[in-house]
């Protein structure tokens, strides 16, 4: 028994002096975070925020870039993967990297990359404020009774904000118009100025106009209400349309990721390093007085989650005739396969 408990107090010890040593090993030299969307952005902040935090625990400097353009961040995400996969430059991605592949953008699946999600801020419905519509069941029921008369705006067709709209309609039984915008801050003005009745964007991006009256809210997309400081409890679309539970929630995914074949004892101390920063009061403030809903996910479940987000994506794009593409070339499932 004696010489058993011996064995695994040695067995213990080299796997601690393992990790020990990776961690002495990396990171030697100052880090890249390339992120694939604009500088001010919402990927670009939350990146720039979990990369401060990360640099503090890890004792070097992350350079956060930014690298946009292509279609679906493509040429951000090809410009990291061609760097050495050691650990040292990260890819700034959002949920709506899992387009690039059908876009013709990039050639590969999301798979060939680990993810660490930070979060992300949920979408809701809002409408102009001179309306008659107060509560959701007001505009799904007028929605019912003039089936397309409404317009909606989002993102443009298959953004993350489209399919929101989509999973809306399935869930209600309503049919409104959407019209599409090149992203969310255009698709809110067209709605502050009546050109649309109805827009599906972020709590983050409507945050502001909402408490300056320039928006209406009626229902966030995510099964529970959310407190908005000055404004007050925006209930669940869940408690009018219950059937929403099987098309919703659709969140968003910011966060960062490196390839997949990165060494593993280098990729423990990127995961050790994110969620020692994810615990700290300067994340946990930020999200809270963004709007965010943290995450943390590292490893399969945040696999799985990009996979499940670049099915539905993908497959949308496709069916919508968005894609130049086709999802089954690309090895990519469709929804529930």
């Amino acid at each position: 028994m004696k010489k058993v408990l011996l064995i695994c107090l040695a067995v213990l010890l080299a796997a601690a002096t393992a990790a020990d040593a990776a961690k002495k090993d990396f990171p030697k030299r100052d880090m890249t975070n390339i992120v694939v969307w604009a500088a001010g952005g919402g990927t670009d902040v939350c990146n720039r925020i979990i990369s401060a935090e990360m640099s503090k625990i890890l004792g070097v400097n992350i350079n956060v870039i930014n690298k946009p353009g292509g279609v679906g961040g493509s040429i951000g995400m090809a410009d990291a993967y061609s760097k050495p996969h050691d650990g040292y430059t990260l890819a700034g991605i959002s949920e709506s990297c899992v387009t690039a592949g059908v876009q013709g953008g990039w050639d590969k699946r999301m798979n060939v990359w680990d993810f660490f999600i930070v979060g992300g801020s949920p979408d809701l419905v809002s409408v102009t404020p001179t309306t008659p519509y107060k509560t959701l069941k007001d505009l799904i029921e007028a929605a019912k009774k003039n089936p397309a008369a409404i317009k909606s705006g989002a993102s443009a067709s298959g953004s993350i904000h489209h399919l929101n709209l989509l999973a809306l309609e399935k869930g209600s039984g309503a049919k409104l118009n959407f019209i599409p915008y090149p992203g969310s801050a255009p698709a809110q003005n067209a709605a502050m100025t009546g050109e649309v009745q109805v827009v599906i964007t972020s709590l983050a991006e409507q945050q502001q106009l909402i408490r300056g009256g320039k928006l209406r809210p009626l229902a966030m997309l995510i099964p529970t209400a959310f407190e908005v400081a000055d404004v007050g409890k925006i209930p669940s679309a869940f408690d009018a349309y219950p059937a929403l539970k099987e098309h919703l929630p659709i969140s968003q995914a910011i966060g960062f990721a490196v390839p997949a074949d990165t060494p593993q004892d280098v990729k423990a101390v990127i995961e050790d390093a994110f969620k020692k920063a994810m615990s700290t009061e300067t994340v946990k403030k930020w999200g809270a007085e963004n709007y965010y809903l943290l995450s943390g996910k590292t490893g399969a479940a945040a696999k799985k989650e990009f996979d499940n987000l670049e099915s539905l994506f993908a497959w949308t794009l496709w069916d919508l005739g968005a894609a130049k593409v086709d999802p089954a070339t690309l090895g990519i499932p469709k929804p529930g396969k």
